[in-house]
């Protein structure tokens, strides 16, 4: 059954008009920018679009919707977001202003410089530190106290996508399986899927101390049921796919929850980010038994914060 014929049977089940603007939660947003509502009677309404002022679209949002043939999202029901918004733009400003390599004035000639306060350096002492350059100036005495040194600051985070996936089946790779997928759907077996990395992660961590690990992933449409399913996710040790079967590591973690189309940020648990960091593991895997969480997925980009 498809939107509309799921909205034309909400709309005869209670009563209500056409064009009548009721308030929805959002199951997910799709890859797309739509998103999927939960009707009343807890089916899913796929692929509603959505009004542009709709901003920071997430799942668990209530949201007005206008019914129609062709329903929209108006807008989000909830706090006003003004003092978030505020919040929001003094860290960016903050953020760009510790970027900046602030001097006030530079100049140069062929004599002293004019006015007081200045002191001749007798050495110049640089270093990176964080990305970011940093001075010492000797000088013969002290006449004006030095500026305090801004607190170092933590890496900025990183993301790595994936380098290669693939699915399994039967103990090799199945060619029938363009993505990463979990379960059986016809009874040939299950599958299990995987994203690759190489060593680029434990790379991006060395020496840095990782605060946290999120993954993104995307359930792709055309595979199992619309309704929400687990990611059943693994570990494991492959910098790159295996000839043979797909074995798996630490795992199930049931870190995220899609409907079909849906998007999602899964944050590891601290034993996996770890594992991850020293290159104990090396990537993560999904798989399931039966129909029941069969699904196709797509994404993999993990983003690395880090404390130092």
């Amino acid at each position: 059954m498809d939107a509309a014929e799921l909205l034309g049977a909400a709309l005869a089940q209670g009563g209500q008009r056409a064009r009548d603007t009721v308030s929805l939660q959002v199951a997910d947003v799709t890859d797309t920018g739509t998103v999927n509502l939960v009707l009343p009677d807890g089916e899913l309404l796929l692929d509603v679009p959505c009004a542009v002022g709709y901003r920071d679209r997430q799942a668990g949002d209530w949201v007005a919707v206008r019914l129609s043939a062709k329903p929209v999202v108006l807008w989000k029901v909830g706090a006003d977001p003004a003092q978030t918004e505020a919040e929001r733009v003094q860290d960016i400003a903050e953020e760009a202003a510790l970027d900046a390599q602030q001097v006030r004035a530079a100049t140069y000639g062929t004599g002293v410089p004019s006015g007081t306060g200045w002191q001749q350096a007798s050495a110049v002492y640089v270093r990176k530190v964080s990305g970011k350059l940093e001075l010492h100036f000797v000088v013969p005495s002290v006449d004006d106290p030095s500026p305090d040194a801004p607190p170092t600051r933590a890496p900025k985070p990183v993301s790595i996508s994936p380098t290669d996936s693939g699915s399994w089946r039967g103990g090799r790779p199945d060619s029938y399986a363009d993505y990463p997928m979990q379960g059986d759907w016809t009874g040939g077996g299950n599958r299990r899927g995987a994203w690759f990395y190489g060593t680029a992660i434990a790379d991006a961590c060395a020496g840095k101390t990782v605060s946290s690990m999120t993954v993104a992933f995307t359930r792709r449409r055309g595979s199992g049921v619309n309704a929400k399913r687990p990611l059943h996710l693994y570990l494991h040790s492959y910098t790159s796919p295996p000839s043979g079967q797909l074995s798996l590591g630490d795992g199930p973690e049931d870190l995220l929850r899609l409907s079909v189309g849906g998007t999602g940020t899964a944050t590891l648990p601290a034993a996996w980010r770890t594992a991850l960091a020293t290159g104990a593991a090396r990537g993560l895997a999904i798989y399931a038994t039966g129909s029941t969480d069969y699904m196709a997925v797509s994404g993999g980009r993990v983003t690395i914060s880090f404390s130092s």
